[in-house]
């Protein structure tokens, strides 16, 4: 049998021993608040039977003030003692939530399955997945001393008052524990289900806000509203479904465990008048009473929390494949200066004549090519090729590293795609991506420090599922941001200034060439107002790649001289 490793990220465990000092603290302070919390039941009833003595004549109303006195100096102790347990459990749970996403998001750069599906959608779903994990360990640990600690308090008090009592009205509690350990199942299952529906709808909206203006021109509008509407009643059938196994039970589980105050008060009483079990005065017959209910609530609790447990559980299973560690040699990060030298690169689609053939081109550190040409001529494809995505003809190398179009080279590789991949984290989260570091110095370069500084909650501002919470051009500035903090020797940005005016973007060309003094960039983009100041110009035409500068492909290249001239025309080209 495999022995599992206690430091492994994808157990649970690591993630409690990492926090252990944390993890005494909470432990000390619930103790201590757990176990005063029988002060509670012993001062009440102590205080009704000082009431009944000052009826009687036996005790001075003085009396009743000193105890209330130090009643609420202990209540104020075991407060005090709540609060520092609970902002430590807190601690706790915000230090698992940043380790266990730095761990993920690190990790999910190097899966290469997370290809087949919207990038931005699949972290979307982990880190939520992520989340409800993070929810379930908080939760657990919180109610390891509210509930478990506090019970056995309760149960201790009982026992000193009438063992014979407290095990035959404690019989009740466990029913209600074997029913939530027997419905684990049907809640797992539920949950799992509106999960699996939530996700659907998600991608489902996506889809639909995305591809909207071509439903509505192809006439297909009400076919996929229609569509839309069946994930959405799905889901929240499912959904409703789901928290109804959840949170409808815990009124029963609470009734179960409340039966045995019916014992209490028949044997109790006797208690009282002395013919049961023990001899009882008032002060002890409130205390055993209110031991009980409130041992009585925290039981419905627990069985609650196994609920909750089991709920976790589902997002911790679709999660733990991608918290295992990436080896270490596998990601391993290349920062230093090197030249880009591509030989005789040809690239065609299976089956079809080759898109461009024959390039070669050198590029230095400190450079910044431009890749254009004419509507699906192959720019962004191009750009691809040094992703390792797609296999190639020829000789491509970055220094001492050879490119084998297999994707091994990946960490020599920066690549910002031509459609920013954002998911529903915060501002920070999606450029960082688990890598420690401030990202102030990113965002000034890419322009959006001034609008973050604006937002609620600056850098840690949440911003949807594909970035939906900003505009197009922040997006496309988010993205940036995320490529030039994890700078590699070699920058691939397809349309980085699309959505953006020519003022910022002739702000981030010029914070661009300060970024990548020491690396290769090679920037696609179908705007030519820049391409004037950039060291080599790549113009694909017909299959053909011209490698020039811009103002020799003025000169040589017809179509390149009307498509800049067109530009310029329109205002889309900075005065020379």
């Amino acid at each position: 049998m495999k022995k599992t490793d206690k430091n492994a990220t994808d157990q649970i465990g690591y993630y409690f021993r990492k926090e252990k000092w944390l993890l005494l603290t909470v432990t000390i302070t619930g103790i201590l608040y757990n176990v005063g919390m029988v002060a509670g039941p012993w001062f009440e009833g102590q205080m009704v039977q000082y009431l009944c003595d000052i009826i009687g004549g036996k005790k001075r109303p003085s009396a009743m003030v000193s105890l209330v006195v130090c009643y609420v100096l202990t209540i104020f102790f075991v407060q005090f003692m709540r609060y520092l347990k609970r902002l430590y459990v807190r601690k706790f749970a915000n230090n698992i939530s940043k380790n266990m996403k730095m761990i993920l998001y690190r990790n999910l750069l190097y899966q290469k399955n997370i290809e087949k599906e919207d990038a931005g959608t699949m972290m979307t779903k982990i880190i939520a997945d992520a989340d409800a994990c993070v929810e379930g360990m908080r939760k657990f640990t919180t109610e390891i001393f509210d509930t478990g600690i506090v019970m056995i308090a309760y149960l201790v008090m009982l026992l000193s008052y009438d063992w014979r009592l407290t095990i035959l009205s404690m019989l009740f509690p466990p029913i209600a524990y074997i029913l939530a350990e027997r419905l684990k199942v049907i809640v797992t299952r539920n949950v799992a289900l509106s999960r699996e529906s939530s996700g659907r709808l998600n991608a489902s909206t996506l889809e639909r806000i995305t591809n909207a203006l071509t439903y509505r021109i192809y006439g297909q509008e009400k076919n996929r509203n229609a569509e839309y509407e069946l994930y959405l009643a799905d889901y929240e059938k499912k959904a409703i479904r789901a928290n109804l196994w959840e949170n409808v039970m815990q009124p029963v589980y609470q009734v179960i465990s409340m039966i045995g105050t019916v014992m209490i008060i028949w044997f109790g009483e006797r208690n009282v008048l002395g013919t049961g079990w023990s001899v009882w005065n008032i002060a002890a017959f409130s205390t055993f009473f209110a031991c009980y209910r409130k041992l009585a609530v925290k039981s419905s609790k627990a069985a609650k929390l196994f609920n909750a447990v089991q709920k976790a559980e589902v997002s911790w299973k679709r999660i733990k494949p991608y918290l295992k560690e990436i080896q270490e040699e596998k990601r391993v990060e290349h920062t230093q200066a090197a030249t880009l030298e591509v030989s005789g690169l040809t690239f065609a689609w299976p089956g079809q004549n080759p898109l461009f053939a024959n390039v070669t081109f050198k590029g230095n550190p400190g450079q910044i090519l431009g890749i254009t040409g004419e509507v699906a001529c192959g720019k962004s494809t191009f750009g691809r090729i040094f992703t390792g995505e797609l296999l190639y003809d020829g000789k491509i190398t970055m220094g001492n590293v050879s490119f084998d179009g297999k994707g091994e080279y990946i960490n020599e590789v920066g690549y910002l795609g031509h459609q920013p991949e954002l998911f529903d984290g915060t501002i920070e989260d999606n450029i960082c991506m688990g890598k420690p570091g401030d990202v102030e110095e990113v965002l000034r370069a890419v322009c959006m420090d001034q609008e973050v500084e604006l937002l609620p909650e600056k850098i840690y501002t949440r911003i949807g599922s594909g970035g939906v919470r900003l505009s197009g051009g922040q997006q496309a500035r988010i993205a940036l941001a995320r490529t030039l903090y994890h700078k590699k020797p070699l920058m691939i940005l397809d349309d980085p200034f699309s959505a953006v005016d020519m003022e910022t973007e002739k702000q981030i060309y010029e914070n661009l060439r300060l970024w990548g003094k020491d690396s290769v960039i090679l920037l696609i983009s179908h705007r030519l107002g820049l391409f004037p100041k950039f060291d080599q110009v790549l113009w694909l035409e017909n299959g053909k790649v011209c490698v020039a500068s811009h103002d020799k492909l003025i000169q040589e290249e017809e179509h390149y001289r009307l498509l800049y001239e067109e530009q310029r025309r329109g205002g889309k080209v900075y005065a020379e």
